[in-house]
């Protein structure tokens, strides 16, 4: 099998040794070549290329961000997109059942190679870029900013810095005084009054540690979207809803303060002036407009033989 392992070395968990272990590894069943990113956006194009030239399948090393990049060079190919963690919270390859280490995820990757475990599976869309997992608007697009501002950190912070962010954006980094959006679904009713939002492909929407956080266990890649609006940002509301999406999730369904909804195909996002957005963890900036969509079975995905 043709293989390009993509590695983004700058990544919080990537260091020579794995990539070099890893390298090997996958080098004695298959044709590896090798490509490291550079800059933002290169993902993509390293992914098209290798589609376009023949590849089977592009592995990613890195972390999210990274992993989304090559998933949009690859849809709607036929070459296959493969994760192993390398990032900072590694969401999507633990959400499909790959442990949090790099090298030990290989070797699940190699037994999903050998057994052709690959799943052709749907991706959600917005403003005409693929997301694997989730988009966050108004405040959890506003924490993700204040992380990426302290990028450096990440590598050793980790979780406790996204915790932080969380506490200091609430305090002095968003305008908590009036709701920032409302979001219209295909069925014509409008919520409102949203200050969070997130839409998932998948679930959970983040992990705390070894803790999911879960917003919509319905949210799968073999259904539509799920979407969780929250309507409040009072402090102890918010902390309940958090709360509640460590545990069982109860709360956070059927409370006055949220909106839950699965199976979407498509939602509009208008603001009330600019809101900030981000895509599977990758702040984007700004916007006044988001157009949400889900596009089935247009990725193949390799994935762990044992989920």
């Amino acid at each position: 099998m043709k293989v390009l392992l993509l590695v983004n070395s700058s990544a919080s968990s990537v260091t020579a040794r794995s990539r070099v272990v890893i390298q090997k590894a996958l080098s004695a069943d298959h044709e590896v070549t090798l490509a490291e990113t550079s800059r933002r956006g290169h993902a993509t194009r390293l992914a098209q290329s290798a589609a376009s030239g023949g590849t089977n399948v592009v592995v990613v090393l890195g972390g999210d961000g990274t992993l989304n990049e090559a998933a949009n060079g690859l849809a709607r190919s036929s070459c296959a997109l493969a994760a192993l963690p390398g990032g900072s919270t590694n969401v999507f390859a633990r959400t499909i059942g790959l442990p949090n280490d790099p090298i030990e995820a290989t070797g699940d990757l190699l037994d999903a190679l050998a057994h052709d475990s690959i799943h052709r599976v749907g991706l959600g869309v917005v403003n005409g870029r693929y997301f694997l997992f989730h988009v966050g608007m108004g405040f959890d697009a506003a924490v993700v900013a204040q992380v990426e501002r302290r990028a450096g950190l990440k590598r050793y912070a980790g979780h406790p810095l996204f915790v932080y962010a969380g506490f200091d954006t609430w305090i002095r980094h968003f305008d908590r005084s009036r709701p920032r959006f409302s979001v219209r679904f295909a069925d014509g009713t409008v919520v409102d009054d949203g200050y969070l939002s997130i839409c998932l492909n998948t679930n959970p929407y983040t992990y705390l540690g070894n803790r999911p956080l879960n917003l919509a266990p319905e949210a799968t890649l073999e259904r539509g979207l799920a979407m969780v609006t929250l309507r409040t940002l009072a402090f102890a509301r918010t902390m309940r809803i958090i709360g509640s999406a460590l545990g069982n999730g109860k709360h956070l369904r059927t409370s006055r303060w949220t909106d839950h909804r699965v199976d979407l195909t498509r939602a509009t996002v208008t603001g009330y002036g600019s809101f900030p957005y981000q895509v599977d963890g990758d702040h984007l900036g700004d916007t006044e407009l988001l157009e949400i969509s889900h596009e089935p079975e247009v990725l193949d995905l390799v994935m762990p033989v044992h989920r």
